[in-house]
């Protein structure tokens, strides 16, 4: 009986040691094969494409279909792009955060009709955000617009870059709304409760102590948005970008290149394949260097936003 318990006591030691390395390893081995595959795409593509980055690649405008001078105008109209869907996204949706994290209860009927509507519309195909641009934002609103400013020649009536903006802005709405609530509710309630007891409005608590404090927040609703918007080709390939461009846009009712959509006429688009191969890689560098200095600049921002305030605590 003595030997048959040690048995078992053994047999569950041994037991309790291969669940823990399967617990262990299994995580770290998806781990490292994520970071693998992550690694080997980006150095295959920085191999062959940093040679093709040089200072008349991004100063100069493209020439002979795209085949030859560089992507300046793309680099300005996806940063311009960017920056305009930042001033549409971040202030609906901190306001929506807002609205759901202040002043609606949690499980309330309509708070929870309006998070099914914001799940709903993440997972909506982007080229729909699309379809719904030109509807919406050109043959409605643009040339209603139009109509009572009585432009003889369609102004914003057509595919412009603030349409584009306004798609992309309404794509990242949920990621940013999301990120902002989740970011005030965590905010304790005794912070709240005492503002309001010292005799500060709703408003004023809300001003003075929540938004300061959900600012991180906010920036990693933004840094979301511009890591998605930026290299999203769907939804604006009916309201505002064009294959080839060589002028800057000027106005918010221009059209305009962008970087993914040239990297999309690149690869299906050109005349020869083969001379375009080059330039694929080498867009692809850019868009990416791009993309993440936007977000680390947004990071970086964030950091010092809450080393700042770490410091006021203290």
């Amino acid at each position: 009986m003595k030997w048959k318990k040690v048995r078992l006591k053994r047999r569950r030691v041994v037991k309790d040691k291969i669940y823990s390395i399967l617990a262990l390893g299994a995580p770290m081995l998806a781990t490292g094969l994520i970071l693998s595959a992550v690694l080997l795409m980006l150095g295959n593509i920085f191999y062959k494409g940093i040679s093709g980055v040089n200072w008349e690649f991004l100063t100069e405008a493209p020439r002979n279909n795209n085949l030859e001078g560089g992507i300046f105008p793309a680099i300005y109209g996806t940063v311009y792009l960017v920056f305009i869907m930042i001033l549409f996204s971040i202030p609906i949706g901190t306001a929506t955060g807002i609205f759901l994290s202040e002043y609606t209860a949690r499980d309330s009927k309509f708070a929870m009709t309006v998070r099914f509507a914001i799940n709903t519309l993440a997972g909506v195909p982007s080229i729909v955000f699309g379809l719904f641009g030109v509807g919406f934002f050109i043959q409605f609103l643009g040339k209603g617009m139009d109509y009572v400013a009585n432009n003889t020649t369609p102004v914003w009536g057509k595919p412009a870059l603030i349409w584009a903006a306004a798609t992309l802005a309404i794509l990242t709405l949920p990621v940013v709304i999301i990120s902002v609530e989740e970011t005030m509710r965590s905010i304790p309630r005794e912070m709240r409760e005492s503002s309001l007891a010292l005799g500060a409005t709703k408003w004023q608590t809300i001003w003075k102590l929540i938004l300061p404090n959900s600012l991180t927040g906010i920036l990693t609703g933004a840094i979301l948005a511009i890591g998605r918007g930026a290299g999203e080709v769907a939804p604006i390939l009916f309201v505002g970008v064009v294959y080839s461009l060589p002028e800057l846009p000027s106005h918010l009712s221009d059209q305009f290149m962008q970087l993914g959509y040239h990297l999309f006429v690149l690869a299906t688009q050109s005349p020869d394949v083969d001379a375009a191969m080059p330039k694929q890689y080498a867009t692809t560098v850019v868009l990416l260097i791009l993309t993440f200095g936007m977000s680390f600049f947004a990071t970086f921002l964030r950091y010092r936003i809450r080393k700042s305030r770490g410091k006021a605590h203290v």
